[in-house]
């Protein structure tokens, strides 16, 4: 019977203490927040890799769209402060529409687009803002064709006299 009661006191004990750890525990991380255009159902781990694909594609870091947090101790990332971050989210949408009608891309079971025929680095190439550049005249597509084989190189005989007729 002593036995019996000692363990009775041990498992009590136990189930206090452990009772106590487990309320006494942080609140579990529901994942990430403010998501607007990338789906609810999205992982922190998803969202991670997705932030890394763009950072790389802009050749940006966090910051460029993300704010400093309140007490200067890290980034707020829930905030919409910058206006970087709202355009982030028109470019994913915009992208999102292009790979949808022009490349049929589908979606799966998270609402995440499985391929796609246009992302950031499409354009972006490492650059915050795409470079727009147009071709030089004659240069390019759209240029003029490209001259038959043995074609003298442009020029080339115009300009002098007719060649003097041949004599039978």
């Amino acid at each position: 019977m002593l036995i019996n009661r000692k363990m009775f006191v041990t498992l009590g004990l136990a189930s206090v203490v452990t009772f106590v750890a487990f309320t006494s525990m942080a609140p579990a991380d529901d994942g990430p927040v403010n998501l607007k255009v990338l789906p609810k159902k999205t992982t922190e781990q998803q969202v991670h890799k997705i932030m890394r694909e763009w950072s790389i594609s802009l050749g940006v870091r966090c910051n460029f769209c993300h704010a400093a947090s309140a007490d200067g101790k890290g980034l707020d990332f829930a905030a919409d402060s910058k206006p970087e971050k709202e355009m982030a989210r028109h470019m994913y949408e915009m992208m999102g529409k292009i790979n949808e009608k022009y490349f049929e891309a589908k979606k799966d079971s998270t609402g995440m687009i499985e391929t796609s025929g246009v992302n950031c680095y499409t354009c972006h190439r490492g650059n915050t803002h795409p470079e727009v550049t147009l071709p030089e005249m004659g240069k390019g597509p759209g240029g003029p064709p490209a001259a038959a084989p043995g074609t003298p190189p442009p020029g080339v005989g115009l300009g002098g006299p007719p060649p003097a007729p041949v004599k039978q």
